[in-house]
């Protein structure tokens, strides 16, 4: 009988990785500031996207307003996120992973699993800790930037090992920290089951109404008294989880579900005309993001924060998938316009959303069409929404070409030529 072996998972996780990018492309500056936070310039009403290890002592978190975040922390230096340089550091990283690791799927800009199942004696039958040594040295090399390594058995294990990994000042950690097949449960007990991935505050606070709040907690708890106390499902769930077991599998890519953009204005927007400029400028980017991903969206989302904060949105799916920046703009109008309609206060954000690609269901530029001897009509659309043929997509990526070779102003809608009416500072998100 053959005996499976375990699964040998890693999380490769870039540390305080928007604040090593900005030291990097400005080494003069941001590069010689070790209180930095990335994320918008002092008096923007942006939010701190990074922050360096030294100025996180003070309590500054990723999130939170920049105007707080330099009440705890005034001498800490503030820059705007390196957008482009971030992501041609995050491929450069995934290219250097994917030499190790057969499958390598990236969580997010700055996180990436790895499974390293059938590499044993690719390199000599090593330890995966030394593998990820060998990993971590590599990225350095490549990247000039420091990666923080967790391994394990599954993807949960190599979660929560990688928070122990990361060389944060006064821990000693190494930067790597693997876990041993069959130490799982003992490597988690210390944990409290709030850092559990998907255990939310109210889940939380249930659990800890029932006594439970570390992970060694839950651990002494049959599977049977668990469902009974929380459902069936949620009692089987947690079982598991406090056992690291977790069978979800790393894949090469994540569907996209989304592709947004959004900002921030450097003072609340009353100007209805002023407000659909901006969405007007978001509907240029989202949809250049849209096109280059190869993808056409049914879905338009708009977003909308007031001046008191209150978070609004409005959303449409179309009978058709669209693409270029005419059609989400006359999407996204409408939708701002009932929501404006309904409360008509100072605007702080505006934002769009783009979801449910017409490749979700296989019918995607890859997918093959059957043809048949009688076409069938297309279904009708209905009255007020963006309508696209090849002419308009062919236009849409001529325009593409000339931005991609000249610059992304090289072409933009004449109402965007105007900059004689200011918004203030504006924050991408």
């Amino acid at each position: 009988m053959t005996t499976l072996s375990p699964r040998r998972i890693l999380l490769v996780d870039a540390d305080a990785f928007f604040v090593a990018v900005a030291r990097q492309e400005d080494p003069d500056g941001a590069g010689k500031a070790s209180l930095l936070i990335v994320g918008g310039r002092p008096g923007s009403r942006g939010v701190v996207c990074s922050a360096s290890y030294e100025c996180r002592a003070y309590g500054v978190r990723s999130a939170m307003p920049i105007s707080r975040a330099l009440k705890l922390c005034p001498q800490a230096t503030c820059v705007p996120v390196p957008r482009g340089a971030c992501s041609a550091r995050s491929k450069q990283i995934q290219q250097v992973l994917a030499t190790f690791a057969p499958i390598v799927q990236a969580s997010s800009i700055d996180e990436w699993y790895c499974d390293m199942g059938g590499t044993e004696a690719l390199y000599g039958h090593e330890s995966l800790e030394a593998t990820a040594h060998r990993i971590r040295d590599a990225v350095f090399s490549a990247t000039g930037l420091t990666v923080s390594i967790g391994g394990g058995t599954s993807r949960l294990v190599a979660k929560m090992a990688v928070e122990l990994a990361k060389p944060k000042p006064g821990s000693g950690a190494t930067g790597v920290r693997c876990v041993t097949p069959g130490q799982e449960s003992a490597f988690l007990a210390p944990f409290r089951l709030a850092d559990l991935p998907m255990v939310g505050p109210r889940f939380s606070a249930t659990l800890e109404r029932m006594g439970l709040e570390t992970i060694a907690d839950a651990q002494r708890w049959s599977e049977a008294d668990l469902q009974s106390r929380l459902g069936e499902r949620a009692g089987a769930w947690l079982h598991r989880r406090v056992r690291g077991i977790d069978d979800s599998i790393v894949t090469p890519r994540e569907v996209q579900k989304q592709v947004s953009r959004e900002e921030t204005f450097g003072r609340d927007l009353h100007d209805d005309d002023l407000i659909e400029r901006e969405l007007l400028r978001l509907a240029v980017r989202v949809s250049t993001d849209l096109r280059r991903q190869g993808l056409r969206a049914r879905t338009v989302t708009v977003k909308l924060k007031d001046a008191d904060f209150k978070t609004r949105s409005a959303q449409r799916t179309l009978a058709q998938p669209i693409e270029s920046e005419k059609s989400v703009i006359k999407a996204a109008r409408v939708l701002y316009r009932a929501l404006r309609g309904k409360r008509r206060v100072g605007v702080r954000l505006v934002g769009i959303g783009l979801s449910h690609f017409d490749d979700d269901s296989g019918s995607g530029t890859g997918a093959v069409t059957q043809l048949g001897f009688f076409a069938a009509s297309p279904p009708p659309v209905p009255e007020g929404e963006p309508v696209e043929n090849a002419k308009d997509r062919a236009l849409t990526r001529a325009l593409d070409q000339i931005r991609d070779r000249y610059g992304s102003s090289a072409i933009i809608p004449a109402r965007l030529v105007d900059s004689s009416r200011d918004t203030g500072p504006r924050v991408e998100e």
